[in-house]
């Protein structure tokens, strides 16, 4: 049944939309072919865009967001649950900074790799199979956690969980880039990626409870838990648009108005030929390890310098990663509002991660805060600022990549993350051993990170001969 067969006998619930989208006018300039077998539509896009508001659509595609950014949080608890028990499990199992390190540095190497293979499978399977394997191995892995004893037991537990976590951001990126029109990716990458924050804040919200009664080792069986129960939801409310039966006819036209052609799948080698890959891959390279520093030594460190209990007091964290999730939400919104506002998508990105980078440069001067508060004010700051660059860097992806091939970008610029996260990792620990704790280097280095990134990102997608970057199929 065509669009417009369906469209002269409408539903209730889509009578407005019809007759604000099929004017008589508007039915004179644009032609939509096929809604529902989710064929490529001519000018959908631009009579989208005349629609009074995006909501009158339906808003389904926002609940494919909102799992996502369960997905998100998910992934983060798990790794949050580490680092908040490094002081016990130091304590416990008798580490050092470098043991500490090197189960770390096992975990980014298997993540890279992770996400380097996931991307490539999940182009090849699909959003819903690919993330259930992840989500279900991940989960498997976070309760191995609660039966590891040693270094090795961590470190293969770490891999294992890095190894499937590495499938989340390939698989999510790609779900934004099949549900959201181009106007709305950033903003639905900044709000799925605020899920990084909000895992990171109840963890320490309900950790110590946990550890309290139970143990440490519960901590990490009730993370695989709650992966499983993650992953039935998915099953139950997740399809591809064009095969989603929760969608109104009015909202699949929205959300395909501007789809691309049908995927065709490239390799990497003609991935590697194109400059929104490396500019991704350069993106990643540097801040990606940055962000892992945040999550796994922060704790460590505000209980070396001030004293700070992890599992008594929790607000300098929670604190922390509030405010990281102002910046994701507010990193996406604003690159949004410049595309509605007439920039380019990749110009729209690129600036916005600059303006976002700004606010990471005051954690350098770390060393001089008088206090604990103003220590952490400097770190929420650096950490909402990543997030913010962070939901850009993903929707360039969107952007400069066929759609056929935004996860294995992805995939390879997190093997990239991946790899420098390792070697940083091994590094933070011998050079805190060799220091006794001293932190100044590392907090310079994380302050430069992001405008070097940007820097390099815009010279890289800045074509003198006047091309676009963005890619057309």
């Amino acid at each position: 049944m065509t669009a417009e067969k369906v469209l002269r006998k409408p539903k209730k619930t889509d009578k407005a939309v019809i007759q604000v989208c099929f004017h008589d006018q508007i039915r004179r300039t644009y032609k939509v072919r096929s809604v529902e077998s989710g064929d490529r539509q001519e000018g959908a896009a631009m009579f989208a865009g005349r629609l009074k508001s995006a909501d009158t659509v339906g808003r389904y595609r926002w609940v494919v967001c909102g799992l996502l950014f369960l997905s998100t949080s998910l992934c983060y608890l798990d790794r949050q649950i580490f680092g908040l028990l490094k002081p016990l499990l130091v304590s416990d199992l008798a580490w050092t900074e470098t043991n500490y390190g090197d189960v770390v540095a096992v975990f980014a190497l298997m993540y890279a790799i992770g996400y380097l293979l996931a991307g490539r499978a999940i182009d090849r399977i699909g959003t819903r199979r690919g993330l259930s394997v992840a989500v279900a191995g991940w989960s498997l892995a976070a309760a191995a956690h609660g039966l590891a004893g040693s270094v090795l037991g961590f470190k293969l537990a770490r891999g294992a969980l890095g190894l499937m976590e590495g499938g989340n951001f390939p698989a999510s990126i790609k779900t934004v880039r099949e549900w959201f029109p181009v106007h709305e990716r950033a903003f639905a990458t900044g709000l799925f990626n605020a899920g990084s924050n909000v895992g990171a804040i109840i963890t320490p919200l309900a950790l110590p409870f946990v550890v309290a009664a139970f143990g440490w080792r519960t901590a990490f069986f009730m993370a695989g838990f709650l992966g499983v129960a993650w992953l039935i939801a998915w099953l139950i409310f997740y399809e591809a648009p064009e095969k989603q039966r929760r969608l109104s006819v009015a909202e699949r036209a929205y959300i395909l108005g501007d789809a691309p052609a049908p995927e065709v799948r490239q390799s990497w080698v003609s991935l590697l030929r194109r400059r929104g890959t490396w500019a991704f891959v350069c993106g990643m390279l540097i801040t990606g390890p940055v962000w892992w520093f945040y999550l796994n030594w922060v704790p460590g460190y505000l209980h070396s310098r001030f004293g700070v209990d992890m599992m008594q007091s929790i607000v300098p964290i929670v604190a922390i990663y509030l405010t990281a999730d102002v910046g994701s939400i507010i990193g996406g919104w604003l690159s949004s509002r410049l595309v509605s506002s007439g920039l380019s998508p990749v110009k729209a990105r690129l600036l916005a991660i600059l303006i976002m980078a700004i606010c990471t440069l005051p954690v350098g001067f770390i060393s001089l805060m008088p206090g604990i508060w103003a220590a952490v004010g400097v770190i929420a700051l650096a950490a909402a600022g990543h997030q913010g660059v962070s939901a850009n860097l993903y929707t360039l992806v969107s952007d400069t990549m066929p759609a056929g091939s935004v996860s294995s970008v992805v995939g390879i610029g997190g093997f990239a993350a991946g790899i420098a996260g390792m070697f940083t990792a091994l590094a933070i620990g011998r050079i805190l051993d060799a220091t006794h704790g001293n932190y100044l280097v590392l907090f310079i280095g994380a302050a430069a990170a992001y405008p070097l990134a940007g820097l390099i990102m815009g010279l890289i997608l800045n074509d003198r001969s006047g091309r676009s970057s963005i890619v057309t199929e």
